[in-house]
């Protein structure tokens, strides 16, 4: 991925960030043991989703919303059900 973005609902694997260059990527962590990658380049401080960061919080919900509404998906819902209980289980 070059420069986009990508809304992770699931679980990650270990490649997770291979070949990511200028994009960005919101990861839900519900098992609180996600591992950001570890090259030079990345960010390996990028904390979870504060409720009060408006832009990447709103960012996210629009495009849970995009999801919920192209797919119909129960888990996009809930998660958008109780937005303020997942929020700070994102990294971002």
């Amino acid at each position: 991925m070059t420069g986009g973005v990508v809304c992770v609902l699931g679980r990650t694997g270990v490649n997770f960030g291979a070949g990511f260059t200028g994009g960005f990527a919101y990861v839900l962590d519900m098992e609180r043991d996600f591992r950001r990658p570890l090259q030079p380049s990345a960010d390996r401080h990028s904390p979870r989703l504060a409720r009060g960061m408006g832009a990447h919080v709103q960012h996210l919900r629009g495009l849970i919303e995009q999801h919920v509404d192209a797919t119909g998906s129960a888990w996009g819902s809930r998660l958008l059900n109780d937005f303020r209980t997942y929020i700070g289980k994102f990294w971002g």
